[in-house]
């Protein structure tokens, strides 16, 4: 299977550089893969396609403001994303400019705490604990937004039920629900499970290799706690219909069907897998060449998802982390 058949042109005036500002009326493309039909409402609307014993599943992880601004010695800036906590003040980090030296010193707020370049892609804080450290930082913002973070961004770039602290990015298919609409979704009998999955450098990390096969996913935590295990298996009882509601939780919900509540997926979905759990899936639009668009293209198939994207451009829909939604039922 090749990395070129993942591939697919959009304008780039189409990338959503702003949230809206009501969540719930982000536009709705609805795809139905039996009748092989296409449809479009409002976000708000998507309380029309759950039934009585449906759930939902939500990943409450919550956004670190890991990305951080700091300055060499000589002056020049110095740009990091903090990937993952490694022992006391050690980061796992990107780095850049990349000849940013073994050793050298980078400086955050005016001289008063500086990290130590302590290995390639490593650094080492001197600091008081680690939340003087996240305190420097700002929202995780995708590269294809092309604008520096801003305090709206502490509130959009989070689901309104985000708890668990730990992602370097937001598992943007749930930033569309307000809490008054989930309260509406849970005055017609559906259920909601929350599971944890915090979204690391596997978000970001392109497909190199044409034969997609060869692609390694990196790991990330996740936990299926008791209460959703309940949930599901009330829902399989009960007949109902899983949504999962990104594919973060989609990952989450196909690892676990496997076998395994808790630790570390690496899990890769791509065309030709089964789905065990997940029975719809609501997603954004995602970018060509990447793991999430050949998720879409498993659960949808190939053909229906490019000719579902195809529509959305010719209608312009906002596309990625701020634009619209995708229900595949």
């Amino acid at each position: 299977m090749k990395l070129s058949e993942f591939d697919y042109p959009l304008p780039k005036e189409l990338i959503a550089q702003y949230p809206l500002k009501e969540r719930d009326t982000a536009r709705l493309l609805v795809l139905d893969r039996q009748q092989c039909t296409i449809g479009h409402r409002i976000f708000k609307n998507i309380v029309d396609y759950f039934r009585q014993d449906d759930l939902i599943v939500l990943n409450n992880t919550e956004v670190l403001p890991s990305r951080l601004i700091g300055s060499r010695v000589t002056g020049g800036k110095v740009e990091l994303l903090l990937l993952r906590q490694k022992s006391g003040l050690t980061f796992d980090a990107l780095i850049k400019p990349s000849r940013v030296k073994l050793k050298e010193k980078i400086i955050f707020n005016g001289n008063k705490i500086y990290g130590e370049v302590t290995a390639k892609n490593e650094i080492t804080f001197k600091a008081l604990d680690i939340e003087t450290i996240y305190n420097l930082g700002v929202m995780p913002l995708p590269p294809y937004i092309k604008r520096v973070p801003q305090d709206l961004d502490n509130v959009y770039y989070q689901t309104v039920y985000a708890q668990e602290l730990g992602s370097i990015a937001s598992p943007t298919a749930g930033l569309h629900f307000t809490e008054e609409l989930m309260t509406q979704i849970k005055s017609r009998g559906v259920n909601i499970a929350y599971i944890t999955l915090h979204i690391g450098y596997s978000t970001f990390k392109p497909v190199k290799s044409e034969d997609i096969t060869e692609h390694k996913m990196e790991k990330e935590y996740f936990q299926i706690n008791q209460e959703a295990q309940s949930n599901i298996n009330q829902a399989h009882l009960k007949k109902g219909r899983i949504f999962a509601v990104g594919t973060t939780a989609c990952r989450s919900l196909e690892t676990y069907a496997s076998g395994n509540k808790d630790g570390y997926t690496d899990l890769f979905i791509y065309p030709g897998y089964k789905f065990k759990l997940t029975d719809c899936l609501l997603t954004n639009f995602h970018l060509p060449r990447t793991t999430l668009f050949m998720l879409a293209c498993a659960f949808a198939g190939e053909k229906l998802i490019k000719k579902a994207y195809q529509e959305a451009i010719d209608k312009k829909y906002r596309f990625y982390s701020y634009g619209d939604a995708m229900l595949i039922v």
